[in-house]
């Protein structure tokens, strides 16, 4: 949208219907646009896809908000809380009348300002002092309850073949949870139950004007009976709840945790907790189960529930969109946004943009980044209860696919509450067959439970089941497995320079394996594995164990060893089993017709891999060098002089990767780069370290970082998402953007230009050089 108002001939790119404040024309569509329409009900980020991919802001005259729509403005929007004040995220989206006022007036309802829609500098004060209980730590705790409840729900409907999910568990259940995370009273539960519905209809939906008297009375008993509870809790603040803990607080706190505040983060404790919770779970269910495939994985592998749960929150979250208020005059996506603008940024949306998610409307519980959703918010207001919502959510999934692995929908139509934010249906129906209950024929299937995960899913937990359609020997001492889906399906894409993970055996025996086949064959993923008696023992089980037709469980691809397309020349050097992310670069380069040299050494030629195809391939652009031969590569030779415009990609022994290291010393920066076998990482000593501090920018808190624990553990303690996966420095996959501070490198990922901008770490083993380092999280 053009920012500047229109010449006299009009605006180039809008018919004009219709002019936003600025004075810029609105286009047709945007003067359309309706959050309460059942289009944007049913769908809202294919109902605003046009704005994702043409007109990113655009000013609503209906709502009379500019509404947002791409990823990183929205993050950006999250990330600045002063620019882009929270205060208007629980106002009333349609203003109620004079009559519905003086109901709320007669019941003392007096909503104050709560960590959803307060400013600095007394957001953050408060949030640091009622973090404590929603830590991954305090949150576990819950788990136990979560399980009870959920199978007591199952067990009601389990023989009925037929249920309304969420009229029969998916309400009840998150509100109970809720009601004990706050430690209501047994006996007050029911009623704050029947109030709370009513606090969402007045805030986010669109109550007609006869309805909202009724409303508003059920709104303000909720009040007034939260208040009552409340009181009640004074009187004995030592029991269990994150309300008795913010009154403990509010002892050693006063002017940070007031009266008023419980009261208000009371009421509005009980419809986060509850209602997004409730919504997420249906639409996580509808979702499975309208992809067959995923929910016949979960079912079968019940690790993958946790980063499914992150796919359903991206894909079909409970939270649609935020509302922030413009403080000071500003551009969004280049369109000049005034001082006390409003806007509407549709989350839902930013999680499927694909200039952030690739093929973002595709449904794929092991996307390896699904976790950078916007559902949960971002930055120093983003929800406190993720983890509770996460833990729920997965517990719910783990028990119905372990006692109802054969549920399908039924035919219906899928309606929701009108309102721009929380969404999820009203009703769920699904079916089965009772005389399949797995139950009935192994009633200890009762007794097994998946292991739940407290926090972010690490990347260890996206595993898919392959088949090894064959296993070829192809040099001494290493064999070539050709690993294929078990349905046929294609595996997923990859480029020269990627590995995945096997278990080798076991779940914590993973091994990371270079891809040597060619990116072009979709349905088959190939690696070639060195038998190293005396290595860690995935190569002996792989060699030992496993034969055609086996199934194994890998994960990735991933890529952090990417070959520059644009080089001028590509030097390609390889070690031994070096050889197999080598082997694909120079195929590639071979494809793209590019320039360059293939260097590839061994000890005795019948122990060199893919020798023959290399040759075949290649030609004179293939050098070998066999040691039991007599001729050795020389490195000094072939590096001694640095290129300009020339890139070197090395993997092979540590001895050779060191010499080839030293050689390209005086290179261009980033002129090497370099794959690692392994990780020569010590175990940390906190003999040999020191405490620091790390400021977290975009979250508004400090941490420590003890001598003992690493960045990524203190980070996960204080409840900050990040991804890891190996732990060792070698994927690549916990990197962080560095904001100030030295920091002490001790990864394998990054290359020697890439740590001395020190811009980047990763948080698994990389520390701070001094005492303080500030991250972009």
């Amino acid at each position: 949208m053009a920012a500047t108002p229109p010449s006299t001939g009009g605006c180039p790119v809008h018919a004009a219907m219709t002019t936003s404040p600025t004075g810029c024309p609105v286009s047709a569509r945007a003067a359309e646009f309706d959050p309460f329409s059942d289009a944007y009900q049913q769908d809202p980020p294919e109902y605003v896809r046009w704005a994702r991919e043409q007109e990113p802001i655009f000013y609503s005259p209906k709502l009379g908000y500019w509404v947002v729509t791409r990823y990183d403005a929205i993050k950006a929007i999250f990330r600045d809380n002063i620019t882009f004040s929270p205060s208007i995220a629980l106002e009333k989206i349609t203003p109620t009348g004079p009559e519905a006022n003086a109901v709320l007036e007669q019941y003392g309802y007096a909503m104050n300002r709560t960590l959803v829609n307060e400013d600095e500098p007394a957001h953050m004060p408060r949030r640091r002092l009622l973090m404590e209980p929603f830590t991954p730590e305090h949150i576990r705790h819950h788990e136990p309850l979560v399980r009870k409840l959920t199978r007591e729900y199952v067990n009601r409907f389990i023989d009925d073949g037929r249920a309304d999910l969420v009229d029969q568990m998916l309400w009840e259940v998150p509100l109970t949870v809720a009601l004990h995370f706050l430690g209501v009273p047994e006996e007050d539960m029911d009623t704050l139950r029947r109030y709370s519905i009513a606090h969402t209809v007045n805030t986010w939906g669109r109550p007609k004007p006869e309805e909202q008297v009724a409303v508003a009375h059920a709104v303000g008993n909720f009040w007034r009976y939260a208040g009552k509870v409340l009181e009640k809790m004074r009187q004995d603040p030592d029991q269990p709840g994150w309300m008795q803990y913010g009154i403990r607080m509010q002892r050693l706190h006063p002017d940070i945790v007031t009266d008023s505040y419980l009261h208000s983060m009371m009421m509005a404790g009980i419809v986060a907790a509850h209602e997004t919770t409730a919504n997420a779970a249906a639409n996580a269910i509808k979702l499975l189960l309208q992809h067959p495939d995923a929910w016949r994985d979960i079912c079968e592998d019940p690790t993958l529930i946790p980063n499914a749960v992150e796919e359903c929150l991206r894909h079909n979250g409970s939270i649609a969109a935020w509302r922030r208020l413009v403080t000071r005059d500003t551009k969004i996506e280049g369109v000049d946004v005034p001082a006390g603008a409003k806007l509407l940024i549709v989350t839902s949306s930013a999680n499927h943009d694909d200039r952030h998610f690739a093929d973002a409307d595709f449904f794929d519980i092991r996307r390896e980044n699904a976790s950078d959703h916007l559902t949960f918010g971002y930055g120093s207001h983003q929800c406190m209860g993720k983890n509770l919502a996460r833990m729920e959510i997965q517990v719910i999934l783990e028990e119905l696919t372990r006692r109802l692995p054969h549920m399908r929908l039924a035919e219906q139509r899928f309606t929701y509450v009108p309102n721009t934010s929380f969404r999820g249906p009203e009703h769920l129906w699904v079916e089965w067959d009772p005389a399949q209950n797995p139950e009935r024929r192994n009633p200890g299937i009762l007794q097994a439970q998946a292991p739940v995960r407290i926090g972010e899913p690490s990347r260890h937990a996206i595993a898919r089941t392959v088949v090894v359609e064959s296993v070829t020997r192809i040099a001494d001492g290493i064999v070539k497995l050709r690993l294929v889906s078990p349905d046929g399906r294609a595996l997923p894409r990859w480029t020269p320079g990627s590995h995945i993970d096997v278990e080798c055996g076991a779940p914590d025996r993973s091994r990371q394996y270079s891809l040597c086949g060619d990116p072009a064959d979709e349905h088959a993923l190939e690696i070639a594995v060195l038998h190293e008696p005396t290595g860690r023992g995935g190569s002996a089980w792989i060699h030992g164990q496993v034969r055609a037709g086996d199934k194994l469980r890998i994960r990735g691809p991933r890529n952090h060893f990417r070959m520059d397309e644009t080089a001028g020349k590509l030097i390609f050097i390889a070690g031994g089993i070096g050889i197999t992310p080598i082997a694909a670069m120079a195929r590639r380069a071979l494809e793209l017709g590019l320039d360059y040299e293939l260097h590839y050494s061994g000890r005795k030629r019948s122990s060199m891999a893919l020798l023959a195809e290399l040759a075949a391939l290649h030609g004179d652009r293939l050098h070998v060098y066999v040691s039991e031969e007599g001729r050795r590569n020389d490195l000094a030779a072939l590096l001694g002089r640095p290129r300009v415009g020339w890139q070197v990609y090395a993997c092979g022994p540590k001895h050779m990767l060191e010499a080839v290291q030293a050689h390209c010393a005086a290179w261009p920066a980033d002129a090497l780069r370099v794959e690692h076998f392994e990780s020569d990482l010590p175990q940390l000593d906190p003999a040999k370290e020191h405490a620091f501090e790390v400021e977290l920018k975009d979250s508004g808190i400090t941490i420590t970082v003890p001598a003992d624990k690493t960045v990524l553990a203190s980070l996960r303690a204080a409840n900050i998402d990040v991804s890891s996966d190996c732990e060792e420095g070698l994927c690549g996959t916990c990197e962080v953007r560095v904001l100030a501070g030295e920091v002490d490198h001790r990864d394998m990922v990054l290359t020697k230009a890439e740590r001395e901008a020190n811009n980047r770490m990763m948080t698994c083993c990389s520390r701070a050089r001094g005492s303080k380092l500030v991250l972009e999280l």
